[in-house]
């Protein structure tokens, strides 16, 4: 049976075909699996610049472009287009193997020799230096840069210049240089791109590397194998129907170099970590590493032995329906779990208790109440906010169950300094407030969680084992360490006990924790992200420079950081206004949505964040009336399949993204919100993490946007826009 492969760019041009014609085209493809069909089917090209590309012929209009190698039984489709545009295009492409990677790359040489023959003749004008003076020819060729590309990349002087070639350099070389221009390394650009690539059978390097694919024969098939990131294997008809099913869902096979090394390393030989900024594929990692974890488990392994596990409810649902999309084998899906961290905590308490409910305490509003009785009722020279944050950032934090403890803790990140009276006088009012709860049933969830902590660890002194082989966790950034203590008993510490995927600079809880300081060492197994596959990178960096000046802890004792942090899109950048009321707020976005709509966007597909729920509402409302159907999570259903501009607060839009994204009320007083943040005199650094929380549930919802962003106001503008609003008044300027 031949070896067939297909190309990412043609999942692409077959999501945008009309059903008749992907009938077609599956029908045409399905029956690759007979080599004498492929080979007679084949249309080779006159004036091609390889004499391998060739197409084949799909409908009157529309035709397919197909790679061949001049011997042997292995084919990669590589685009459908209309039959002009294919013919059009597979005469200029190339196929050849990258020096470093031994993949496939196709390349369009015509537009290659333009862009080297343009910068060749201006090179030296303008006095500015070459983008890659400081990275030796050695460096460059040891990343994959052939000696082509090497001449081009040489006359390179900035980063938009290198942008405009995105589109003409081979992927894999244009991923080297952008690393390169964006403050990484050669080293760390060949951990990301080259170091650990994943590999299918034998290994052809030396032969291959740099020989034009098909020569020897089965050196195609290996470069194929290389290519992972761009090209799937099929091994059959029916893999195939099934990737030409769902081609929106890429992510499920098309995995970047670096995601494809995290998520499929063999093993850890104890907790690991990915971090990244927003859109650069962490929960795609976390699903895949999920669903690789469970593959390699026995079959009698009992079900759900993998805990995928993440912060809120809204998040768990969305990780299951993207795992029931990945994993499709029932005996391999059993084996995972999904559930939110709380959920599991109640369970463990539940059942340990033998209830069928536990009265949860949800209302932080109620819960600062019953502090300022507390402190009225003790007669305390201590309010209400700063006791609530000492109870969940020191004791619940470290988990301390005694005035003893608490006496002689640290208070890491407590701008108020507490002598031994002060902390005698809190500790009197945490004992006086559990009292109250436990009197009467109550519980918080940071309070259920620290108690199933404590049963799973009495259980396994016990005997009776840990619940869980393998927990695999996303938006760590969020959780608190008593949530951590929760996860840390879930599963014996080993190899593989702990995956966990997280961005601390989308914290929007203020749940700060150092893993080590849990029992959850990652050194040594720690990557990061850098590639984002959602946002343009116009709005990316836009929404990049609102964080200028801010320094985001890794949750390790050290600092993080987004050099190196890019897109692979291109598109226009946000539009940014301000308005004099939120009448005329509102009315601006019916009209910036109903553009959109216009455009060929569909409602589902554009997400509305506010800051408090009214505003939404009232977006919602203003949108009815004009005819667009809207739906306010979390106050109504909102399925897949149910009509609507998408609107919430900007922490429920966490972990979703739109094509198109506005994000309203971005003004003085509202971003921040006042009562969001801890007052200075109360405790200066707590007001300092405050400030930090808010600024990045604003990067959030900014990053939510594929294609197009809006943020607007109605008074005075945000503070926290001023980095970003400075260069567009500059350039009006």
């Amino acid at each position: 049976m031949p070896t067939l492969g297909i190309h990412k760019d043609f999942m692409k041009e077959f999501a945008l075909l009309e059903r008749p014609v992907q009938k077609r085209v599956a029908e045409a493809f399905e029956k690759f699996e007979h080599s004498s069909f492929a080979g007679q089917h084949l249309e080779k090209l006159e004036r091609a610049r390889d004499p391998r590309i060739r197409t084949i012929r799909i409908t009157q209009f529309h035709r397919g472009v197909v790679l061949a190698p001049e011997s042997g039984d292995c084919y990669l489709l590589l685009r459908v287009m209309p039959h002009d545009d294919a013919i059009a295009w597979a005469l200029k492409q190339r196929a050849s193997v990258n020096t470093a990677t031994s993949g496939i790359e196709i390349r369009d040489d015509v537009a290659l020799e333009r862009a080297a023959t343009g910068l060749a003749a201006v090179a030296g004008d303008g006095g500015q230096p070459p983008l890659f003076a400081g990275v030796s020819d050695a460096d460059l060729r040891r990343l994959g840069i052939d000696d082509t590309i090497l001449p081009l990349a040489r006359h390179i002087t900035s980063v938009d210049l290198l942008d405009s070639l995105q589109n003409v350099l081979p992927e894999h070389q244009y991923d080297v240089l952008m690393g390169l221009a964006t403050g990484m390394t050669p080293e760390e650009v060949y951990r990301e791109t080259v170091q650990n690539r994943p590999t299918t059978g034998p290994d052809t390097t030396a032969a291959t590397a740099g020989v034009p694919v098909g020569r020897p024969a089965d050196a195609f098939a290996t470069a194929m194998a290389r290519s992972q990131d761009r090209i799937a294997l099929v091994s059959g008809p029916a893999e195939l129907m099934d990737l030409l099913e769902r081609p929106f869902d890429a992510w499920r096979v098309f995995l970047h170099p670096s995601q494809h090394r995290i998520a499929h390393r063999p093993s850890y030989n104890g907790p690991a970590r990915v971090t990244g900024g927003p859109g650069t594929g962490k929960t795609v990692v976390a699903l895949h590493r999920a669903a690789g974890l469970a593959a390699r488990l026995p079959e009698d392994t009992p079900d759900g032995a993998v805990l995928l596990t993440t912060f809120t409810r809204d998040l768990a649902a969305e990780l299951e329906r993207s795992l029931d999309l990945l994993v499709t084998d029932p005996a391999q899906r059993r084996l995972i779990r999904v559930a939110n961290v709380d959920a599991l905590a109640n369970q463990v308490v539940r059942e340990h208790r033998g209830t069928a409910r536990l009265g949860v305490l949800t209302d932080h509003r109620e819960i600062t109440t019953r502090w300022g009785r507390v402190t009225r009722r003790l007669d305390l020279d201590l309010t209400d906010v700063f006791l609530d944050q000492e109870w969940r950032h020191v004791v619940l934090a470290q988990d301390l169950t005694s005035a003893e403890e608490y006496l002689r803790a640290p208070r890491p990140g407590r701008g108020r300094a507490l002598g031994p009276l002060k902390r005698a006088q809190v500790w009197r009012a945490v004992a006086s407030f559990t009292e109250e709860l436990r009197r009467e049933g109550l519980w918080t969830f940071l309070q259920i969680c620290a108690e199933a902590a404590r049963i799973l660890d009495e259980r396994a002194a016990g005997g009776t084992g840990r619940p869980f082989r393998h927990v695999v966790v996303d938006e760590a950034q969020d959780l608190h360490p008593a949530q951590w203590r929760l996860l840390r008993a879930a599963v014996a510490p080993g190899p593989d006990d702990l995956f966990i995927a997280g961005d601390t600079h989308q914290r929007i809880y203020g749940n700060k924790v150092s893993l080590r300081s849990l029992g959850i060492t990652v050194t040594g197994r720690s990557s990061r992200l850098r590639i984002n596959y959602r946002t343009t990178q116009e709005i990316l960096r836009w929404s990049t420079a609102l964080l200028t000046g801010t320094r985001v802890d890794d949750m390790d004792d050290g600092q993080e950081h987004l050099t190196g942090y890019r897109s692979v899109f291109h598109g226009e950048g946000p539009e940014v206004a301000g308005f004099a009321t939120k009448a005329a707020e509102i009315e601006a976005l019916v009209a910036r949505i109903a553009a959109w709509r216009k455009a060929g966007v569909a409602p589902e597909e554009i997400g509305v964040c506010a800051r408090f729920v009214q505003l939404g509402r009232d977006a919602a409302e203003a949108l009815r009336r004009a005819g667009i159907p809207a739906v306010v999570l979390g106050a109504e259903a909102a399925g897949p399949d149910r009509e609507g501009v998408r609107i919430g607060t900007m922490h429920r839009m966490k972990g979703l993204e739109f094509r198109c994204t506005a994000v309203l009320g971005v003004g003085e007083g509202t971003v921040p919100m006042r009562n969001a943040l801890t007052p200075v005199e109360v405790d200066p650094l707590q007001h300092q993490e405050d400030l930090l929380g808010e600024l990045s549930l604003l990067f959030v919802a900014c990053t939510r946007a594929r294609e197009a962003l809006s943020v607007t106001w109605h008074g005075n503008p945000s503070p926290f826009l001023a980095p970003a609003l400075e260069p567009a008044q500059a350039a009006r300027g």
